[in-house]
């Protein structure tokens, strides 16, 4: 190793940052984060290190460098933006044997400063001892895309009961398989979500040997529109958790690549007319599943709160006594309209947006036509592709102008995208002509005449087409 791997505790210890510019700033915020006595020597200071010093998180030494400076420090960083200033730093701190690092220069530095991810009291630091910071800085994306923001809860939790499941555990692997049910499971669960009360109790019964609770869980969870790179980091975690997922037609081939690869999966898709699972049979499948101990993911194409029937689903979990989360996804609307290239809100072409189903429960569509029909207002409409025609013919008979502009985007935000444009007159049989099927959305409203300016998603010459009204 060129670096050796350390935490340095740095509370109330005397650090000193040679230099006044960004670069120091950048240093000065990481040991006042970790709780250092800071000194900045420096003539100047930047304004927002001037700013620390007046209120009291440093004390600017306003002078040249010294060497006497570095008496008493625990950590010197050198960021003065002069290379052979920085080199004398180094080799003064040498001489005493301060800790020093200089900006730049890993060869001159006898440490270095990672990347930190921090979740306190977990803290994960990355290097390449200097020489790819590029890399570094993608290593730590990577990382924090997959680490819970809320994991230094369920560090600071677990702590707690450090001492009690050694003494509950003596043999190291059995303590390890414990941990490990405990920090994958629902009680991890309930921690993140800031369940304290709950997380403890269970964690007594757990500790007194009663083993973890059998009841499962039940997780609706948005999918977005398709496109598995618009997943919440949420989302995805609970795709790799899940015993059991419930998914449906709207959810992309795609995205269920990214479920863990030994979770049952069970369709439960719906089209108008053609369920494939009647929704309270869906519903009794969910309680009896999570009350089997399973974790329960229930796929839903979009946002589960928009048109996808998540109220009913959690009513009846909320009655069985089932614990639910509902993690939200992109809704396909704005999914779909951003990926076309149509703003559904814009100051010179519209001022609202209304989203509505195409049909009822009962297969009707009808709708509030009176208030859908107001000018500079955006329509979307979900589940609308089956009739099209009925929908767009309304609209012209509620007062909407037969000229008004009219869009459907089919399989938004993923390579087989098509958004065709037309009228509310010509919209129907476009559809029909280039076979335009569910999952799709109808869009009406002035702004889809941008479409055809703004349309930027393009990722092969098939795919994202957009089929302009000749």
């Amino acid at each position: 190793m060129d670096f050796f791997p350390i935490f340095l505790k740095l509370q109330q210890q005397p650090c000193l940052v040679v230099g006044g510019g960004e670069a120091a700033l950048r240093k000065a915020r990481l040991l006042a984060a970790a709780g250092a006595r800071l000194q900045v020597a420096a003539p100047e200071l930047a304004p927002e290190l001037a700013e620390m010093a007046a209120r009291g998180e440093l004390i600017h030494l306003a002078a040249a460098y010294a060497a006497e400076q570095l008496q008493g420090q625990r950590l010197v960083v050198a960021a003065s933006g002069d290379a052979d200033l920085n080199r004398r730093v180094a080799a003064d701190a040498e001489v005493l044997g301060v800790l020093v690092n200089v900006v730049d220069d890993a060869e001159a530095s006898r440490y270095i400063t990672p990347a930190i991810i921090d979740r306190s009291p977990l803290m994960i630091a990355i290097a390449s001892g200097g020489s790819v910071p590029v890399l570094v800085r993608m290593a730590r994306a990577r990382l924090e895309s997959m680490i819970p923001a809320a994991y230094g809860r369920l560090a600071r939790f677990a702590a707690q009961f450090r001492e009690r499941s050694k003494a509950r555990f003596p043999d190291v692997d059995q303590r390890r398989r414990f941990w490990e049910g405990v920090l994958e499971g629902p009680l991890a669960d309930a921690v993140l979500n800031g369940h304290d009360e709950q997380a403890a109790a269970e964690m007594e019964r757990q500790l007194a040997g009663a083993g973890p609770d059998a009841a499962g869980a039940v997780y609706l969870v948005g999918a977005g529109p398709g496109n598995p790179d618009l997943l919440t980091f949420r989302a995805l975690r609970l795709m790799q958790q899940a015993d059991v997922v419930l998914y449906d037609k709207l959810v992309a081939p795609e995205l269920l690549q990214l479920v863990r690869r030994d979770a049952e999966r069970v369709y439960v898709g719906k089209a108008r007319a053609n369920h494939a699972l009647p929704q309270d049979d869906i519903n009794q499948l969910m309680v009896t599943l999570a009350k089997q101990g399973k974790r329960v993911l229930r796929l839903k194409g979009g946002d589960p709160f928009t048109f996808g029937r998540g109220g009913e689903e959690i009513a009846t979990l909320a009655e069985h006594g089932v614990a639910f989360e509902v993690v939200p996804g992109i809704t396909s609307a704005s999914g779909a309209a951003a990926y076309a290239g149509i703003p559904l809100t814009h100051r010179d072409y519209a001022q609202s947006v209304t989203f509505v189903t195409g049909h009822k429960q009962d297969g009707s569509i009808a709708l509030d036509w009176p208030a859908l029909t107001r000018p500079q207002q955006t329509v979307v409409v979900y589940m609308g592709v089956s009739s099209a025609a009925e929908l767009c013919q309304a609209f012209v008979d509620n007062g909407r102008g037969a000229a008004t502009p009219a869009a459907a985007v089919e399989w938004a935000t993923t390579e087989r995208q098509r958004t065709v444009c037309g009228t509310l007159s010509t919209l129907p049989g476009l559809m029909a002509s280039h076979s335009i099927a569910s999952p799709a959305l109808i869009i009406v409203g002035e702004v889809v005449q941008l479409a055809d300016k703004l349309s930027w998603y393009r990722r092969s010459e098939n795919s994202a087409v957009t089929i302009q009204e000749d």
